[in-house]
């Protein structure tokens, strides 16, 4: 079993955000070759409106989580892909703050769950209460019926509890007592766990890792950056004054551009040569499933979105290989605890390997 101070968690997340720099100086010298070649031409823009909104809704959520522009950036692409996000990450780093300012934004129902031992799945996906008076049944939605679910800890509960999820985060409904019930769009889950901690806790199984869009960290702010937070909370929480910038029906109309962006076939040949080096890899005793294929495929349509562009360039892939593929693989080995470092960096060396697309 393996412990990691926050000092190890600086240094675990530098490999990712080294990749972060060489992706963004590249993506900005692919975007003038793209324009050379045509797909610079106005028509490859994303719609000024729905660009607006993506602007809006960043610029909000960083007067919450001040100085973390990539945590907020990689958390819309999941929304806008209609994906969901595990944040790994120490207390008090802004895991609940992120939550709250994304629901704020979008002005939609938000609800949280502390996640406990004693929890059942009908705490989350409610239960039926017999009414006397009428002598019948009558459901009561639980807190899972909501835009924003936040996840608290989720590593707390049972398997059986953290199953309840399963199918609200892979279909968007939830079946219970013979009954289907339809989850109100979008349904975007963010939960969270502590990767210091592992008493009482029950690690998620590699079928419900398996769910997660993006596995994320938030990680310490600078000195100066943190200063401004303590200023910024004087009198009163930040998230408590924020308002909605943009409707529902805007996040709608951005997860259908989601889909229309475009993805040349060579994308798709990139994506599966780093799909099946993983599956080949002699250090990974489990690879990337088809369902991360996918994953990986939407969440770079999305960011090319999030970016301004109507296509999908090589570096979204290589961008989001890391948090989209690294929380899917199974490292070789008796010990499965702290394997957050060695997936990252099997992740890299993958992708270091691969061949990029002409």
């Amino acid at each position: 079993m393996t412990f990691r101070s926050p000092r190890t968690m600086r240094i675990t997340g530098k490999v990712y955000q080294l990749n972060s720099i060489l992706v963004t100086r590249f993506s900005s010298i692919w975007s003038i070759m793209a324009a050379e070649i045509g797909f610079g031409d106005r028509e490859h823009l994303v719609d000024a409106e729905l660009s607006k909104c993506i602007r809006d809704l960043e610029a909000n959520i960083s007067t919450v989580l001040m100085g973390k522009p990539l945590p907020i950036r990689l958390t819309l692409v999941a929304l806008l892909a209609n994906g969901h996000v595990l944040i790994e990450d120490a207390p008090g780093v802004g895991k609940t703050s992120l939550a709250k300012a994304v629901a704020k934004s979008l002005n939609c129902r938000f609800t949280r769950i502390q996640f406990t031992p004693d929890m059942l799945p009908s705490d989350i996906l409610g239960s039926s209460v017999y009414l006397p008076n009428l002598g019948e049944f009558e459901f009561r939605q639980g807190p899972i019926f909501t835009n924003v679910l936040l996840a608290d800890e989720i590593n707390r509960t049972t398997p059986r509890t953290q199953s309840a999820l399963l199918e609200a985060m892979n279909e968007g409904q939830i079946s219970i007592e013979g009954k289907t019930h339809t989850l109100d769009a979008p349904f975007f889950l963010v939960a969270t766990q502590n990767p210091f901690e592992f008493e009482g806790t029950y690690p998620l199984p590699e079928n419900q890792l398996d769910r997660f869009m993006l596995r994320i960290d938030v990680g310490y702010p600078e000195r100066a950056v943190e200063k401004e937070v303590i200023s910024s909370r004087r009198d009163s929480e930040p998230v408590d004054l924020l308002e909605a910038v943009v409707s529902v029906d805007n996040v709608m109309a951005l997860q259908k551009a989601v889909t229309e962006v475009m993805v040349e076939d060579s994308i798709n040949e990139y994506i599966l040569d780093i799909v099946e080096a993983t599956r080949d890899s002699d250090e990974l005793q489990l690879g990337v499933s088809t369902r991360g294929a996918l994953k990986i495929y939407r969440a770079a349509q999305s960011l090319a979105l999030v970016q301004g562009r109507d296509f999908v360039i090589p570096d979204d892939v290589k961008q989001l290989a890391i948090p989209v593929l690294a929380h899917r693989v199974v490292c070789r080995g008796l010990v499965r605890e702290g394997d957050l470092q060695r997936q990252q960096q099997i992740i890299s060396d993958i992708t270091d390997r691969v061949a990029v697309p002409a």
